[in-house]
């Protein structure tokens, strides 16, 4: 089997659907045409996964930041009810320029509501599972080109830098055309770990213990192998503003299943290096579950079996 092919064809099944894709993105370009032209707005950008191209099907929400003159909002920034007040500032533009019944610029938010850092905005209906929103967060750019994000909860603006983060994926991805494609495929994963794990947990560990000058099996063994410790030292902010990704993560859990993982990825490997690619296959596919294409039957004529691995059962995989 050709194991290229395989892990291609597997990939196909992870990413979003480009059409999916690029609705998000037509979405998110309507709401920064808009906000733009706003008196008191400098910037506007997407953030999130979709920005860094690391994201899951399905895409049903859009990041975007707007960033504001502090000239003009020189009471943002300070403890108390200015990020309440920024979020209000940004339903009420939103709601103007992009309401369904009344936008100036498009008919396409039915509901606008803050949130603790950004306004959720519903461009589909707000009961539907899945509903399209678009998450727009207003912030002040500081001196070292840092951001200032509102906490209505805590009534507190706080450092922070996604920018950071983009560019160190895009980076990332200029070394290795494979690296956001294998994020994604490790966010999959994720899926299968008995415990709560966010997505951007497995970006930062990707950033830390992702190679990129390796084939994609070796390159996700040693991803694994040196995610399996890393977890243990937590997960932080690559921009080391933020603190930790997810407070409430179960390290334990998480590590026994990049452990289990790795183990699973060392097998293949050698099952390739010795000239098994089907075995290899098959071991793949045990790590990622059926999306990952079996080998074909041999038609040798006997009664011999299709593999000469038997994989464990899937009860002890970690990625279910």
């Amino acid at each position: 089997m050709d194991l290229t092919k395989a892990f291609a064809t597997f990939q196909r099944t992870v990413d979003a659907d480009i059409d999916q894709v690029k609705l998000a993105r037509e979405r998110r370009d309507a709401f920064k045409r808009a906000l733009k032209g706003e008196p008191g707005v400098l910037e506007v950008f997407g953030s999130g996964s979709l920005a860094r191209s690391t994201q899951l099907k399905p895409v049903h929400d859009v990041d975007l930041i707007a960033v504001f003159d502090a000239a003009v909002h020189p009471e943002w920034g300070q403890v108390g009810d200015s990020s309440a007040e920024a979020l209000e500032v940004v339903r009420e533009m939103v709601k103007r320029l992009l309401g369904d019944n009344e936008g100036t610029v498009a008919e396409l938010v039915r509901l606008a509501k803050p949130r603790d850092r950004a306004v959720k905005c519903f461009i589909d209906p707000p009961e539907q599972d899945d509903a399209f929103t678009v998450d727009v967060m207003p912030v002040l750019r500081q001196a070292d080109n840092t951001l200032l994000v509102p906490s209505k909860r805590k009534r507190y603006w706080s450092t922070a830098d996604p920018e950071n983060l983009i560019a160190q994926v895009e980076e990332r991805q200029q070394e290795w055309s494979h690296f956001r494609p294998t994020v994604r495929v490790l966010k999959q994963w994720r899926h299968g770990v008995p415990t709560k794990v966010k997505s951007l947990v497995m970006e930062v560990l990707a950033l830390k213990c992702l190679p990129t000058d390796k084939t994609r099996p070796l390159a996700l063994r040693a991803f694994f192998t040196a995610a399996a410790v890393e977890v243990n030292y937590g997960v932080v902010d690559p921009a080391r503003h933020c603190g930790a990704i997810q407070p409430d993560l179960d390290t334990e859990v998480l590590r026994t299943a990049l452990e289990s993982a790795r183990d699973i990825a060392e097998k293949a490997c050698a099952a390739a290096a010795d000239g098994d690619s089907d075995g290899a296959a098959l071991l793949w596919r045990e790590l990622f579950g059926d999306d990952f294409p079996a080998p074909e039957e041999k038609s040798s004529g006997t009664a011999v079996g299709p593999f000469l691995y038997v994989p464990r059962p899937v009860v002890d995989a970690p990625q279910g």
